[in-house]
């Protein structure tokens, strides 16, 4: 009887527990789904919203979620470790390269300035000198949280901002080695061999990881071919048995991350796989880590001591400072102006990824307290949210500096008469239904240029290539072609039909086009595809990423020769903003129709900024040199969306881009605007879609997405 009494006390604590941990997962999951949309409604960062999810849910507030439950913190050290492997990831290696004599003294200032400015205030709060040079590396660190904001603004072509953000990869190095030293002498003070052992250790260290991951990952990629899961799989492998390795040789596991993500980085370039790898940790792991700060964040410390509270004032208001002298010594440097110093400074004041981690590694190794801890995390949440504010009000204007070379204006689509191969449009078709709206849409483009249009039909293979189904797909896409071809002569536009046996529609495709050398793929899109589909991907999906041409998807609610009114809304001030009004421009002229480009900025913009962005409008459209220009419309609104969706109803077509924008560590960045519209327009659609190779035309709105978080 006391064996069955004690079996079942077993059973029920068992029980207990199982249920206890599914309703910490299910209100961790609500969290992660619908806090970061109401953050960003409000246009603050979706991560601080997170956090402050987690001080409600924690001893601090409702006390709904176990602080020290086994699987949250294991789910938290894993967001860890992928945090600062995306923070390695995401860094531009190549404009570091590009840039690399002013991003290393543009580095030297934003990292040693900082840093002495932060162990000179945890000197003055009677710190001792480890954990004052640690608060010191906490100072100097920062996060690129804004790269979406500059990029959507084109001010990446500026050599300033391009300089601060290849400058980011010696400041997390810099922050991540000064941990691992603090960590080896505390304790037992400052010993010369210690560090000397430890130094040499990291070195052994990088250089296997740096070269020997770099080496495996690209012969594993080049073996593997297209399959993207065994990719995948690698990618995560890597990270996690780096950073076992790591912890054998004592080194944290967090450097292991973050020097991973840069070894793979040219190997995962920008291809899908690298959206499926941060997609898997942006979505679960990396949330649950920042709503676990939350519930480690005590409230109590702050309210029983005016120290911590002057304490954190202090860290806020010394990083601030901080880093504007040394944006300031880099404009007497370097000779940049005003609106280039102070984005600078904005881009600098994010301390998001490796701020956090050496703060928490420090906190776990009871280097930092409690109070240091706490003044941490609201440093976060303080600079999270006032960096990409004064970046999106400072980048607007920033034009490409006069000593760094404007990108090319050369039209996207030149015409035939400028070259020697027809102008070359490939035309999937698989639908009958949208089949002929797109072969209409299709001819006109390439009648405007003296083109042809090849229509492709993909008939997906089969173990054996004599089998039954086989054959039914063979003959299906034939159907397909001729009703094509038919169509075509009746347009009176050259056609070439292709039939190609393929394992994937989306291979199908884009190797096809590149073998036609096409110039431009035009698919249809129904609203059963979804355009948040990125774990797994579709067939629209995979051929945006790997195609090598420009990528048209449309979905067409009535014939491309009734179209009258074509709308075409942005906000990149840049020479890539001509891409997508010159594809409305060649579907317009044929039919004598209008194209409007619309731009939305802020209600509070003033009447002579409006008048400074439709002069830069202007200019930019007159470069294409048009026979009927397009018209040039401004519109002041507090909501980008709902400004679209009203001028919209007066248009026939909206050419729209597609957004892939990723933030720098921490994840994808898919602008809710795009889907909003896609979902609630009426009217003829067409996203247009750049390769990789070419600069993104990204889609007005105010804010960064921040739902895939750091």
């Amino acid at each position: 009887m006391e064996l069955l009494s004690q079996i079942l006390a077993i059973q029920l604590n068992s029980q207990m527990f199982q249920g206890e941990t599914i309703f910490d997962c299910m209100i961790l999951l609500m969290v992660i789904l619908v806090v970061p949309i109401l953050f960003e409604r409000l246009r603050l960062p979706g991560l601080v919203g997170l956090v402050c999810a987690g001080v409600v849910l924690g001893s601090s507030g409702w006390n709904l979620v176990e602080t020290e439950s086994p699987i949250l913190n294991l789910l938290s050290d894993v967001g860890l470790v992928y945090l600062m492997f995306i923070a390695g990831l995401e860094a531009d290696i190549e404009m570091f390269r590009r840039r690399k004599i002013r991003s290393l003294g543009l580095g030297c200032l934003t990292f040693s300035l900082p840093l002495i400015f932060g162990t000179f205030l945890g000197r003055s709060f009677d710190f001792d000198w480890n954990v004052a040079i640690l608060i010191g590396a906490l100072f100097a660190s920062h996060t690129l949280l804004v790269y979406p904001v500059i990029n959507r603004l084109g001010a990446l072509n500026n050599q300033a901002v391009n300089a601060a953000v290849g400058a980011t990869i010696f400041t997390d190095i810099g922050t991540l080695l000064i941990l691992a030293v603090c960590i080896t002498s505390h304790g037992g003070g400052f010993d010369f061999f210690k560090l000397l052992a430890l130094l040499s250790s990291l070195l052994i260290y990088a250089i296997i990881v740096l070269f020997a991951f770099d080496w495996a990952g690209k012969e594993f990629f080049r073996r593997s071919g297209d399959d993207e899961g065994n990719q995948l799989l690698f990618v995560l492998l890597a990270v996690f048995l780096a950073a076992i390795v790591a912890q054998v040789m004592g080194i944290q596991d967090i450097i292991a991350a973050f020097l991973v993500g840069l070894a793979v980085n040219d190997t995962v370039g920008s291809g899908p796989v690298k959206e499926k790898v941060v997609f898997l940790g942006s979505a679960v792991f990396i949330p649950i880590f920042f709503v676990n700060l939350g519930l480690q964040l005590k409230l109590s410390t702050f309210a029983s001591s005016i120290n911590s509270i002057w304490f954190t004032l202090c860290l806020v208001m010394g990083v601030i400072a901080s880093k504007f002298i040394a944006a300031f010594l880099a404009k007497l440097i370097y000779r940049y102006n005003w609106r280039e110093t102070l984005t600078i400074w904005s881009v600098n004041i994010p301390q998001v990824s490796a701020t956090l981690a050496a703060t928490l590694v420090g906190y776990r190794f009871e280097l930092l307290n409690v109070e240091i801890f706490n003044s941490a995390i609201v440093l976060m949440l303080v600079t999270a949210s006032i960096g990409p504010m004064i970046t999106s009000r400072l980048a607007m204007g920033l034009t490409a500096s006069p000593s760094q070379p404007q990108e090319s204006t050369t039209p996207v689509y030149p015409p035939v008469r400028q070259t020697d191969n027809p102008f070359t449009i490939v035309v999937p078709i698989h639908n009958p239904q949208t089949q002929q709206y797109l072969i209409e849409i299709a001819a006109l483009l390439a009648r405007q240029n003296h083109g042809k249009i090849v229509p492709l039909a993909i008939a997906t293979a089969t173990a054996q290539l004599d089998a039954p189904q086989m054959e039914v797909s063979v003959q299906r896409s034939e159907r397909l072609l001729a009703k094509a071809i038919a169509l075509s002569r009746i347009l009176d536009v050259e056609a070439k039909a292709l039939l190609r046996i393929d394992d994937a529609f989306a291979q199908g495709i884009t190797r096809a086009a590149r073998e036609q050398n096409a110039n431009l793929i035009v698919m249809g899109w129904g609203k059963r595809t979804g355009l948040r589909a990125r774990l797994f991907g579709n067939v629209i999906d995979s051929v945006l990423w790997s195609s090598h041409c420009p990528v048209a998807v449309a979905r067409l609610v009535e014939s491309p020769h009734k179209i009258q009114r074509i709308l075409v809304p942005v906000e990149n001030l840049t020479a890539p903003t001509l891409q997508p009004v010159q594809f409305a421009q060649m579907l317009a002229e044929p039919k004598g129709a209008q194209v409007t480009v619309l731009n939305v900025c802020e209600r509070r913009t003033s009447s002579s900024k409006i008048a400074w962005r439709r002069s830069q409008l202007s200019g930019l459209v007159s470069q294409l040199d048009l026979l009927n220009p397009p018209e040039i419309q401004i519109i002041a609104h507090e909501n980008v969306a709902q400004a679209i969706l009203q001028a919209a109803r007066l248009y026939d077509l909206v050419v729209l881009p597609f957004i892939r924008t990723h933030t720098s560590a921490g994840g994808l960045a898919i602008s809710d605007v795009i889907t909003q519209l896609a979902n609630q327009l009426t009217c003829s659609i067409v996203m247009l879609g750049e390769p990789q190779s070419s600069q993104t035309v990204v889609l007005p709105t105010d804010t960064p997405s921040t739902k895939a978080v750091v």
